[in-house]
């Protein structure tokens, strides 16, 4: 069953709109750094067909799925309904994967709001197979302390990282990390993908390390670890 799409914000619903509402904030969250995110967030949520609620509350952005904002005692509650699945869309054997992204992306969201609201982020991204089994379990995440509570750990990649629980879901988890910031922390996200027949029969993983004001050479470092754990399980 899908993930409950939704993330209770310690920010007002105006802060939230605004990070909606303008491109260069959406790319502090959206997906990762990537030649074609600019053009992807424009599709996405400054699109024609993208319809804004008189009262600054709703959103539906290109495609139909809707985010709903609505203040609650700890700030602000951020809500996505998906559209009706159609079976005979190109997009409808991806349609978990959209799914999980928005679950993903409003995590990136939270923290970008709570964590750096001034920031900007540098990230880096990877994708494996699911041969071998989850990588959640391959970069030893899979006994992690509940959310909200503090962890410390070697990652299978060789990376020694601390931090915080940020959230856990079915097929996810986050971790703040105080490595990947200057000042404050990162955030690293790990999710599962699940098998798509013919498409993706072995299923797949992909990485998010969102980092902050890190030197040049420390966030070569931290790309380089990564780069390398994606070599060493692309075919395993």
């Amino acid at each position: 069953m899908t993930n409950n799409l939704s993330v209770v914000i310690n920010a007002d619903a105006q802060q939230v709109w605004t990070m909606l509402r303008e491109p260069s904030l959406v790319a502090q969250w959206h997906g990762w750094e990537a030649d074609d995110l600019s053009d992807e967030i424009k599709q996405i949520y400054f699109n024609t067909d993208v319809v804004e609620g008189p009262d600054h509350t709703s959103l539906t952005v290109n495609g139909g799925d809707v985010f709903e904002l609505h203040p609650v005692s700890g700030g602000t509650e951020v809500r996505i309904t998906r559209v009706a699945l159609d079976h005979d869309s190109e997009w409808a054997d991806w349609d978990e994967d959209i799914t999980q992204g928005w679950l993903t992306f409003l995590h990136q969201l939270r923290f970008a709001l709570e964590r750096h609201p001034h920031g900007h982020r540098r990230t880096h991204f990877v994708s494996v197979s699911g041969k071998g089994g989850p990588a959640i379990e391959k970069l030893g995440l899979g006994d992690l302390p509940p959310v909200g509570e503090e962890y410390s750990l070697t990652l299978s990649t060789g990376e020694k990282i601390s931090g915080k629980v940020w959230f856990k879901s079915r097929h996810q988890v986050g971790l703040t990390v105080h490595s990947y910031a200057e000042h404050g922390e990162g955030l690293l996200i790990v999710a599962e993908q699940l098998p798509i027949p013919e498409k993706r029969p072995d299923g797949g993983s992909m990485v998010i390390a969102s980092t902050y004001d890190l030197g040049a050479h420390t966030l070569a470092d931290i790309r380089s670890s990564w780069d390398n754990w994606k070599a060493e399980n692309s075919g395993s």
